[in-house]
């Protein structure tokens, strides 16, 4: 495997006086284990994955339908490049919107079951653009579950609205809060949640947020980053599973996950689309994505409608690794999705798990604060369509081996 190095170049001695301070830094966060180094990815993103030269079962990625690699999304994607090129070389409202970024989100909002819908750089900005754009006033009040994605927390942050944030899934705080003075002043309200949480793959109560929003006046935005292409008919995500669908303002996702690709959208009115379209900054002052990811996803999405046998084998893969794990005595929280973390509550250990499946043959990633709280540290797997029974019963053995060892399970 190729080890990359920094280039060996000339730094004045007053450059590195200046950045003393990063070796301390970099010292406490190694102390806390908190350093990152990302293993390497040596081939396609696949259920049996090439990371740091070394073949393991992957129950790290996002894939989840396994379509990063599928033949006729590629030949979408190249075909997309022949005929548009590699990129637009220009953001949305100058010359970067072609059309085949409006056939995705046309398509897109066909999907989630809105008016329309519009594309930005990530699901990321995505969260961004709409809390900053929505919440621009302090006459306004933002409120967020506390487990919500960093993305929503910074998106928050950029708003100039004051936020409240209610305890995770808390109906009665989320009420005590729609209840209380300050969301009694405020001209606009804003509920914002995660539909299926990263981290613990549990599910929002969006019939309760919406009642509750519908009592009080106030607007609901939900992130189905991990829920889009996941659950609900054909994928369509947590609004769609509820039975919820025109009954929310605006569905944020992103398409690097499930979508195998990258970007995210807001699908919402076409009103409050072209109003976002003319005021968020991040589309305002980003380049538009390349027509290759554009044409990856509506390949995708025509893939969802015609084979649902993809969802099938999702789900099917989820439970039977969901009951392997508790099976052996294995704390999984109350996770009810793909997303199955394994609750170690010590970040050393989740490290030293993470590090010795890995010589086993299994890559799953340890996640420890400040990304979860402290005593919450855990691995958190992804199981996918592409996953084989043999491939999770092996999978499963090594947990077994490295849990016992850890003193884990019995």
């Amino acid at each position: 495997m190729k080890h990359y190095k920094p280039n060996k170049v000339y730094v004045s001695s007053e450059v590195i006086k200046k950045l003393k301070w990063v070796d301390d830094e970099i010292e406490a966060l190694k102390k806390e284990h908190r350093f990152i180094v990302p293993r390497i990815l040596n081939s396609a993103q696949k259920p049996i994955s090439i990371i740091d030269g070394k073949k393991v079962i992957n129950l790290t990625s996002n894939n989840y339908l396994a379509m990063t690699d599928e033949e006729e999304v590629k030949k979408a994607a190249i075909d997309a490049i022949k005929k548009y090129g590699v990129g637009t070389a220009a953001v949305r409202t100058i010359i970067g919107t072609m059309d085949i970024h409006r056939e995705l989100e046309i398509k897109f909002a066909k999907f989630k079951n809105t008016e329309d819908s519009i594309l930005f750089q990530s699901g990321f900005t995505s969260n961004v653009a709409v809390c900053q754009t929505l919440m621009n006033s302090e006459d306004y009040l933002l409120i967020s579950d506390e487990l919500n994605h960093a993305s929503i927390i910074d998106g928050a942050r950029l708003a100039k609205a004051p936020r409240k944030i209610y305890r995770h899934k808390d109906m009665n705080h989320l009420k005590e809060i729609l209840e209380s003075e300050e969301s009694r002043k405020a001209k606009r309200k804003l509920i914002v949640t995660d539909g299926v949480f990263s981290m613990d793959g549990d599910i929002a109560p969006l019939v309760q947020i919406v009642e509750l929003a519908n009592k009080y006046d106030a607007m609901v935005m939900v992130d189905d980053a991990h829920a889009s292409g996941v659950i609900g008919d054909n994928g369509r995500g947590t609004v769609n599973y509820f039975k919820l669908d025109g009954k929310v303002e605006i569905q944020i996702g992103t398409l690097s996950k499930a979508f195998a690709a990258v970007g995210g959208y807001a699908a919402t009115t076409k009103k409050l689309r072209d109003y976002l379209g003319s005021v968020a900054r991040p589309f305002l002052f980003s380049s538009s994505q390349p027509p290759s990811v554009a044409a990856t996803c509506i390949k995708i999405l025509e893939l969802l409608m015609k084979r649902p046998e993809y969802l099938k084998k999702l789900w099917e893969n989820t439970k039977f690794f969901k009951e392997e794990l508790k099976k052996y005595g294995f704390d999984i929280g109350e996770s009810v999705t793909p997303i199955t973390p394994i609750m170690i509550g010590d970040s050393e250990k989740a490290v030293r798990f993470s590090n010795m499946l890995f010589q086993e043959g299994v890559f799953a990633l340890s996640i420890v604060y400040p990304t979860v709280p402290k005593g919450k540290e855990r691995i958190r797997t992804i199981v996918t369509r592409g996953h084989t029974i043999k491939d999770l019963e092996f999978a499963i053995s090594k947990f077994v081996k490295v849990g016992r060892k850890l003193g884990i399970i019995n």
